[in-house]
């Protein structure tokens, strides 16, 4: 069965523009960012449009930009204010690859939170080439197209576009996502979908022997993954009932006096401590505290 692409579109997302900045260089500042413009300025013909285009990404002459699946877009002006629809088209992946992708992701715990978190682990991204699934473009793989009369491909306009397209990426990964195919809600309810599947198939498993991993893991390798939280500390055994409350009062005890200790103060210490037991009891099984003359 050959890979097939993604039977529902997912929504486009609109970033504001970027205003001139003067400060930073156009390139990413993230390594993942630094891997897109790599792959812009590989797959340039000349260096002159990428000077151009760095100079008009920093100088804020690109509009709102579009992230879909498979494309970015976004209205680009010359210097002198003339407009040009520019578009930089990246493969999204098939059905296939995302699964297989999913499963990475699936594999260690710390992806998903890195990611959460606005980070692209190196490591993800490696497990992901291993499994054929090649997150981040090469030479060749971003493919402009600009209404401008420039010969140069990219032109300065789509490579001002792509330029902060890397900014985007460097504030959030899963804009990388998105131009891959998935947005991050549909991307993590996957997830969920998955983890969903996981926890509904182990009992079966587990009464035929089968999928197995051992030392409490699933197949998706994270432990206990199979059960929910409340599941895996329920206890074993319903809890007794609570005992019954203390008579109150209490009679005092009535003890042989030691030598030298007269009755009546032994006495006396004894039934404190008894009232002090009763009340921390009380405490203990009402939820109140205990208050009121005499309580230490």
């Amino acid at each position: 069965m050959t890979d097939q692409r993604p039977m529902s579109a997912e929504p486009a997302r609109v970033f504001p523009a970027f205003t001139a900045r003067r400060s930073r260089g156009a390139t990413g500042q993230t390594w993942w960012g630094r891997a897109w413009t790599n792959a812009l300025e590989d797959s340039a013909l000349s260096e002159e449009p990428m000077r151009r285009g760095r100079a008009c990404a920093n100088a804020g002459r690109v509009g709102p930009i579009t992230v879909g699946p498979g494309r970015i877009s976004a209205t680009v002006h010359d210097a002198d204010g003339t407009p040009y629809e520019t578009v930089v088209r990246v493969e999204p992946f098939t059905d296939a690859q995302w699964d297989r992708f999913l499963d990475q992701v699936a594999a260690k715990a710390g992806y998903l939170a890195a990611l959460v978190e606005r980070d692209m682990p190196r490591d993800l991204v490696s497990a992901a080439e291993d499994a054929d699934v090649v997150l981040l473009p090469g030479i060749g793989d971003l493919d402009p197209e600009c209404d401008c009369p420039d010969w140069e491909l990219p032109c300065t306009h789509a490579a001002a576009l792509s330029y902060q397209a890397a900014w985007l990426l460097d504030a959030d990964p899963f804009v990388l996502l998105l131009i891959r195919g998935l947005g991050e809600r549909v991307f993590l309810d996957r997830l969920r979908e998955r983890d969903t599947i996981t926890r509904v198939r182990a009992p079966a498993a587990e009464a035929t022997g089968s999928g197995a991993t051992g030392s409490g893991t699933t197949g998706s390798g994270l432990p206990g993954s199979g059960v929910t939280a409340r599941e895996a500390y329920r206890p074993a055994d319903p809890l007794p009932a609570d005992p019954p409350p203390v008579p109150d009062p209490v009679a005092p005890a009535r003890i042989a006096p030691p030598p030298g200790i007269p009755a009546g103060a032994l006495e006396s210490l004894v039934a404190e401590a008894a009232r002090r037991a009763r009340e921390l009891l009380a405490e203990q099984y009402s939820g109140r505290p205990v208050g009121g003359p005499g309580h230490g």
